[in-house]
């Protein structure tokens, strides 16, 4: 999974909980076709994984000399990108988890 497709995803998902947050007197089901949020992280961290380990086998592939160096710094940067959206998608939801505890009762 390339980071375009994973923001692709983001953005639809996004798009379809505003679609439901919308209308106010609206029935929130939990059937097969509603974003599940523990779906959605795990399918990034999969995607991260996955795009770490296509950087680990372009960097194998440079150093047996088939593989082009440009090829293996964008496999690198594209991960180092994704990892830090990762990390970044993490601090905000322990500060959104952290807001909640505070309020009071």
């Amino acid at each position: 999974m390339t980071l375009p497709s994973i923001a692709a995803n983001a953005y639809q998902n996004a798009a379809r909980l505003a679609g439901k947050g919308a209308a106010l007197n609206t029935e929130v089901k939990d059937d097969a076709l509603s974003p599940n949020f523990g779906d959605m992280v795990k399918s990034a961290v999969e995607g991260v994984v996955d795009q770490g380990k296509v950087a680990d086998t372009k960097t194998v592939d440079m150093m047996n000399g088939k593989a082009n160096v440009i090829d293996v710094v964008t496999a690198v940067s594209e991960t180092e990108v994704a990892l830090q959206t990762m990390v970044s998608v993490r601090d905000k939801v322990i500060s959104a988890y952290e807001e909640i505890m505070r309020m009071s009762i």
